[in-house]
């Protein structure tokens, strides 16, 4: 019998590693059937990384990271057929969010109240979407002006970058330091209970 406790996760070239890689195992090991995608490729292609770390520059730096994996075809998506919407950050959110079945997507999992986790540059694509008028969010810092140009509330990123905001069906973090925090609170969304 097929899982029918199915994610969708968006994925680009570029996309930061531990974002995209870190929620795919985790929420895989939860049970979850991932299905990662990406505009123009099918299932079995590979996006490219990147790993994004804070050192001693005033920005994070780049380098290239692992081939991800491409597991469901772009053009087969169907928001009714998945619970939730994981949108990594890294680099690909800025031309994802130029896709206009995207955005579309986006909107549909917004306008259906399904939990979406959105971190680090991946919020990005919830502004593009024009989702996130009224709501408390955070992001990476330099994303920040772009939704509060469009009506978010942005709220405070402590400092380790660790914590993570959310606002009814919507989860969001400003980079990996915050994964645990991130991910408890995404599979709470989904009404998950995880107990040791």
């Amino acid at each position: 019998m097929a899982n029918t406790k199915k994610l969708l996760m968006l994925v680009g070239d570029f996309v930061e590693d531990y974002e995209a890689m870190v929620p795919y195992q985790a929420l895989s090991m939860l049970g979850y059937t991932v299905d990662t995608v990406c505009p123009g490729k099918k299932q079995g292609d590979k996006v490219a990384t990147a790993i994004h770390d804070f050192e001693a520059e005033q920005t994070y730096s780049e380098k290239r990271g692992h081939n991800f994996a491409v597991t469901a075809n772009f053009d087969d998506v169907k928001v009714a057929d998945y619970l939730g919407l994981v949108l990594p950050g890294g680099r690909a959110p800025e031309y994802l969010r130029l896709n206009q079945k995207v955005l579309e997507i986006v909107r549909e999992f917004d306008a259906a109240k399904k939990p979406i986790a959105a971190i680090c540059h991946g919020p990005q694509i919830l502004a593009a979407a024009n989702v996130v008028c009224g709501k408390n969010m955070i992001a990476y810092p330099a994303c920040q002006p772009d939704l509060t140009l469009l009506g978010a509330k942005v709220g405070t990123i402590n400092s380790t970058c660790s914590n993570a905001v959310v606002d009814g069906h919507l989860v969001t973090a400003a980079a990996w330091p915050a994964h645990p925090e991130w991910l408890r609170k995404f599979v709470e969304l989904l009404g998950a209970k995880i107990t040791i």
